[in-house]
């Protein structure tokens, strides 16, 4: 079983291999000390949960054992101490949080049955025994899913909330509105659902060939009370939605509902078929800002986000320049572009959501851009800058005092191919590779930068943009293994292939819990096992769990791209992206 010690992904920070073993089961009682009951409460939903062998526990003569669940404020809030010992468990953790992942671990040293949904036939389950320390280097550490170009059904967004979770994933970003769909009712502004939410046709060719489309309507929304669900679960897995509403820019959808807030009077809209980036664009005007002001509080009433992100990304301003009402009060204003303007608009929806909401904007790194150096056009102070064109623009945004999260294109964007391969199915471009996502290091980054700006950044999260992922097994196909390995950069902030671990010799090794055996004193902490084979056996658990991941080696026969408009293309070069995303940025038909 030492080797279930050698396969954890992310790997902890410390982890000491002890002799013996403890069978747990159903019979197994969870203890709360005090002040940990809500921390035992979460080790309890996770056990229940799982698919226990039938005739185990009681039933089968098992030794008396138990686990126990203790708070310790000196520890991070999701960090935690594992002490398990043939004759019971114990985890320490500085909050819920840390105690949740603390039986995350526990899962990964069980059987890969664990990871099933029901139980099949074996044997009764055993932990090694091991001495764990535990806790993530950054606060964000997330998973970001579009389902405004293809939707995905409610059940879809379930499982993919389990899967971030099951890999310490603590963030759901939730692209909901683009120009291709709104994916969010509203009992205020019924079009929105009832016209935005859905497409006559769409685009199955790549944006570099000639169109073709597949003449089949395609859309789908969530109710108010089905993200209320979702909320409700995530957080259970301790998982936070953060819910995003796009603006100024990709609001085709948007307008095709409510024509009359665009920046084109008497302009004309419809729902994208297309992918890409579109002169469509809101108004700035203060009717676009009031009506901001009740959809947020449609989508907030139904999921309590301390965090919305808004967009603010790839905004072609031509329409805002050519309307004389838009430029008029930019001058107003006293705003020397129509950059400011779009900075200082996003500066007032994040206002209207920290005033009325308490909660903070998140923006993508334009946001930042159009108004950096401009006081009048400055993004609000705590508003978060998410860095997909790379760690200097990165940088910037976190010497200008803002928190930054980590999300370059590579290799944080899964919708790009994972290898040079023409059996693989249809994507942007790429690659993108495992290996590429294992090199990652979010927090070494950071090193060069001065102090006060290393400490924002505050994380990292991948990102599944749909044009060309359009039902559940593309998605999991997609994201997965890439999505283990990035869990583990984001858990650590460092590389992968070069995860730390704590060797703590045996005379500095904290004391052993008072259910611990007297056998022999801790040995030193394990080096760390290589990750690709760690990721190697970490596969064998989605294979339980039903995941369609993408093999190592490349596609099954059912998984490649075949033939005919979808078929595999090298598409846009990730080394010409990476080398040119200032420019390519702006360039139409590039998301």
């Amino acid at each position: 079983m030492t080797d279930r010690l050698a396969a954890l992904l992310p790997y902890p920070k410390s982890v000491r291999p002890q002799p013996g073993s403890f069978e747990i089961s159903t019979e197994t009682s969870i203890t709360a000390g005090p002040g940990a009951q809500r921390a035992a409460a979460a080790v309890r939903r996770v056990l229940a949960a799982l698919p226990w062998p039938a005739g185990t526990g009681r039933e089968r003569g098992a030794a008396a054992g138990g686990i126990a669940v203790d708070i310790d404020e000196r520890l991070p809030d999701e960090g935690y101490q594992l002490r398990i010992s043939p004759v019971g468990a114990r985890i320490t953790a500085g909050g819920e949080a840390g105690a949740f992942y603390a039986t995350q671990t526990l899962r990964q040293l069980l059987p890969d049955e664990a990871w099933r949904a029901a139980p099949v036939p074996g044997p009764a389950w055993q932990l090694p025994c091991a001495e764990i320390d535990d806790a993530p280097a950054l606060s964000w550490r997330g998973g970001h899913l579009d389902v405004a170009r293809h939707f995905f059904p409610k059940p879809v967004l379930l499982s993919f909330i389990d899967m971030l979770a099951a890999h310490k994933l603590n963030r759901f970003h939730l692209h909901l509105t683009d120009d291709q769909g709104w994916r969010i009712e509203s009992q205020r502004y019924p079009a929105l659902h009832e016209i935005g939410s859905h497409r006559p046709r769409s685009r199955i060719s790549h944006s570099a060939d000639p169109a073709v489309y597949e003449e089949i309507p395609h859309g789908g929304y969530y109710t108010l009370a089905d993200l209320a669900e979702i909320s409700a679960y995530a957080a259970a897995r301790m998982v936070t939605v953060v819910p995003e509403i796009e603006v100024p820019g990709h609001a085709s959808a948007l307008l095709a509902a409510l024509p009359y807030l665009g920046s084109v009077p008497g302009g004309r809209y419809e729902v994208s078929p297309d992918w890409g980036i579109f002169p469509q664009i809101m108004s700035p005007l203060p009717e676009a800002l009031g009506f901001l002001g009740e959809i947020f509080g449609e989508l907030l009433s139904a999921v309590p986000a301390p965090f919305v992100h808004i967009g603010g990304d790839e905004c072609v301003l031509d329409s805002w320049r050519d309307n004389p009402a838009i430029e008029a009060c930019r001058r107003e204003l006293g705003l020397g572009s129509a950059d400011e303007l779009h900075a200082r608009f996003l500066r007032q929806v994040a206002d209207m959501l920290a005033g009325r909401f308490g909660a903070r904007a998140v923006v993508w790194d334009e946001g930042f851009a159009s108004g950096a150096g401009t006081p009048a056009g400055a993004l609000r102070p705590d508003t978060i800058v998410m860095a997909w064109r790379g760690m200097d623009i990165a940088r910037r945004a976190a010497e200008a005092g803002h928190d930054v999260i980590a999300t370059p294109v590579v290799p944080t964007y899964f919708d790009y191919y994972q290898a040079d391969d023409a059996r693989e199915p249809l994507a942007l471009g790429g690659p993108v590779t495992v290996q590429d996502v294992a090199a990652f290091a979010p927090g070494a980054a950071a090193v060069s930068w001065p102090g006060h700006a290393a400490r924002r950044l505050i994380g990292t999260q991948f990102q599944l943009w749909t044009e060309y992922i359009r039902d559940s097994r593309a998605l999991e196909y997609m994201a997965f293994p890439r999505a283990c390995v990035l869990a583990e950069a984001a858990w650590s902030g460092q590389p992968a292939q070069a995860t730390p671990a704590a060797a703590t010799p045996a005379a500095a090794a904290p004391a052993q819990a008072a259910c611990a055996p007297a056998v022999a004193a801790p040995v030193q902490a394990a080096a760390v096992p290589d990750w690709h084979g760690r990721l190697t056996a970490h596969l064998r658990r989605l294979d339980a769990a039903g995941v369609e991941y993408r093999p190592l080696d490349g596609p099954r026969p059912w998984q490649q791209g075949g033939s005919g408009p979808r078929r595999h293309r090298a598409g846009h070069r990730i080394a010409a992206i990476a080398a040119h995303l200032d420019e390519i940025a702006r360039q139409p038909g590039v998301p």
